[in-house]
């Protein structure tokens, strides 16, 4: 096989953090013609949903008339990715133009909220400064604390209609027909309900079992798709009676990916690939410099929405932003993309990724996280407890199985022959050369944010979160050392067992959490440290460093890890350190490892019994 990796651009550009690049490029192109000609700008975003559903897309989807009435005057986006796989993290990425994890906005959902990098405001607030008038129907759920000049309207009663006469003006109009909650029906409505889309021949992922229950929903959904398209429809026809229509670009795209089970919440690519369509006017085509019905195949990404309003309306891009625009003459092409995943609601797992061209990498940093882990609200789907249920008994093929098994510490897929990234090539020696640069790049980007996950949240709430992206820059040694430790694991226990050993005896707390947590990565390879854990487990100084150590000894039938985690849960003080030692309990009482937790929610400190995210874990744990 021979691999030649797409040529974008040198790896310090291609991660799109560089702000000088920014900065050259906007000198260069936003002069008086974008000033002069100012267009109307809405985002129509659908929640929930993938290209996987959109016939426009994919031929496994629906039609959707009003979505394709915009491509024909407008540019369909093949490769449009969410940066986050769930609502909160992406939202925040959309409206600061920033990657979460450099930002501490990488957490969903949020305990404590953080404020936006330095100077940056939320980017409506540069069109307002020029003239815009700025109105959200009516989502927000962002992990910065809000910038109150952002919006001159955000509600339910928010509208560009009023805006000042002649006023251009920016608006979001949130569609959330297509949400995962629409998605609760119970068996009694499966069966008394008439669907619009096919039931028996609906198509079903490969890695889901084809069962009637997963058909219907798959049916259900795409029916919530027609619905979700009547909506734009409708928004459109406002613009057309306003008069507006040939005045106003019009953006539609979903806010991450579906709510099929595994997708929300996931880096696959049914969690972050999102239908991205742009209507574009016809006096308005010299900003963008391509023919309209024109299929965009250089890939664009959340980080990048921000500085492309900004560059469309002729308003210069700050440098604290991460991203660049992709819809003005000039832009620069992309053909990669960067996805993180952190904690989704109660449940935490640190997963990143890149895409390049055909190829995904994705790099599981705590892979005894199996994807299935229990998450309350995932699992009030039918077809969720259908498929746990299924895997209990035995009755799934590996490709659907897969979702409820501790996963590779490295994933590698070629989505030309495998769009549904069922078949992992990491270990294939055919891959190697395309391994070792897929890793080499998402390893550059996290050096470069400096990636704040490397930190437990709680620790990064109560040290970081006055002013995350400085904690990070004064600490980035530190999270480089971390990141170094914590790839230790994707190398032969015997040629890295020194280093190891050392992390295990560092005076610095997170040097030994990752060394913990790649020997959990190992299983009974590391046992020969198993001496030092236990004195780990009994006596470190962090509480969530003797959870770690307890939860090595039994993922790996060791010790009875249940004392101690038990213990060290009564003592946190604070919600996020309780709710991470959570997550290991529930890892351990799955039905993979059996152990038995029995937990008095009264013995909890009061700050963490009062939670919400906490009470969804004992609620679960207690019954």
């Amino acid at each position: 096989m021979v691999y030649k990796m797409a040529k974008l651009r040198s790896l310090p550009v291609l991660v799109a953090v560089v702000s000088l690049v920014v900065g050259t490029y906007l000198n260069g192109c936003s002069g008086s013609q974008r000033i002069d000609k100012k267009p109307n700008i809405v985002w129509i975003t659908s929640e929930d949903n993938s290209i996987h559903y959109l016939k426009l897309f994919d031929s496994n989807g629906v039609s959707t008339p009003n979505i394709e009435f915009l491509a024909r005057q407008g540019l369909v986006y093949k490769n449009a990715y969410s940066n986050a796989p769930v609502c909160s993290v992406a939202r925040s990425t959309l409206i600061s133009g920033c990657y979460g994890p450099r930002t501490g906005a990488q957490f969903h959902r949020k305990i404590e909220q953080v404020p936006l990098p330095d100077s940056l405001k939320m980017f409506p607030s540069y069109l307002r400064e020029v003239g815009y008038y700025t109105s959200n129907n009516s989502k927000e759920d962002y992990n910065y604390f809000k910038d109150t000049e952002a919006w001159d309207e955000s509600s339910k009663a928010a509208h560009w209609r009023n805006r000042s006469d002649g006023q251009p003006f920016f608006h979001v109009h949130n569609i959330g027909i297509s949400h995962e909650s629409g998605l609760h029906f119970t068996r009694e409505e499966m069966h008394t309900s008439e669907l619009q889309t096919s039931v028996t021949s609906t198509f079903v992922l490969p890695n889901h079992p084809d069962t009637d229950l997963f058909r219907y929903t798959n049916a259900y959904y795409r029916d919530k798709i027609i619905a979700m398209d009547n909506r734009v429809g409708a928004i459109v026809e406002e613009l057309k009676q306003d008069g507006l229509l040939e005045n106003t670009m019009v953006f539609y795209f979903g806010d991450h990916g579906g709510v099929l089970p595994g997708s929300k919440g996931y880096l696959y690519e049914t969690g972050l690939h999102v239908p991205l369509v742009v209507y574009v006017p016809t006096q308005y085509q010299d900003l963008v410099g391509l023919p309209v019905a024109s299929e965009i195949q250089d890939f664009v990404s959340f980080v990048d929405f921000a500085p492309t309003v900004l560059a469309l309306a002729g308003v210069a891009i700050p440098s604290e932003m991460d991203g660049v625009p992709f819809l003005t003459t000039g832009a620069l092409k992309q053909q990669a993309t960067f996805s993180y995943a952190d904690r989704f609601d109660e449940k935490y797992d640190l997963v990143r990724a890149v895409r390049n061209g055909n190829y995904k990498y994705i790099r599981n940093f705590q892979p005894f996280n199996f994807d299935g882990l229990m998450n309350n609200y995932r699992y009030r789907q039918l077809a969720y407890q259908q498929w746990d249920s299924l895997h209990r008994v035995g009755k799934l093929n590996p490709a659907q199985a897969a979702f409820f098994q501790a996963k590779p510490t490295e994933m590698l897929f070629d989505l030309r022959q495998d769009p549904y990234e069922t078949t992992n090539l990491a270990q294939d020696t055919a891959y190697h050369q395309v391994l070792e640069e897929m890793r080499t790049m998402l390893e550059e980007w996290q050096k470069h944010l400096p990636d704040l996950s490397f930190y437990p949240e709680h620790y990064l709430i109560e040290q970081a979160f006055d002013n995350p992206v400085w904690f990070g820059q004064q600490h980035q040694q530190d999270i480089l050392r971390y990141l170094k430790i914590s790839n230790l694991s994707l190398y032969e226990f015997s040629a890295i067992s020194d280093q190891l050993e050392e992390s295990l005896h560092s005076n610095d707390a997170w040097d030994r959490y990752w060394a913990l947590t790649v020997c959990s990565s190992f299983g009974r390879a590391a046992s020969e440290f198993s001496p030092t854990i236990k004195r780990i487990s009994k006596q470190d100084q962090e509480l969530i460093n003797r959870v770690r150590a307890a939860e090595y000894l039994g993922l790996n039938g060791l010790k009875d890890p249940v004392p101690i985690i038990t213990e060290c849960l009564y003592q946190s003080t604070q919600p996020a350190e309780a709710l991470l030692i959570l997550n290991s309990v529930v890892l351990l009482s799955s039905y993979h490892h059996g152990y038995e937790f029995h937990i008095d929610p009264k013995k909890l400190s009061t700050a963490p019994r009062e939670n919400d995210e906490v009470k969804r874990r004992l609620q679960y744990l207690t019954g």
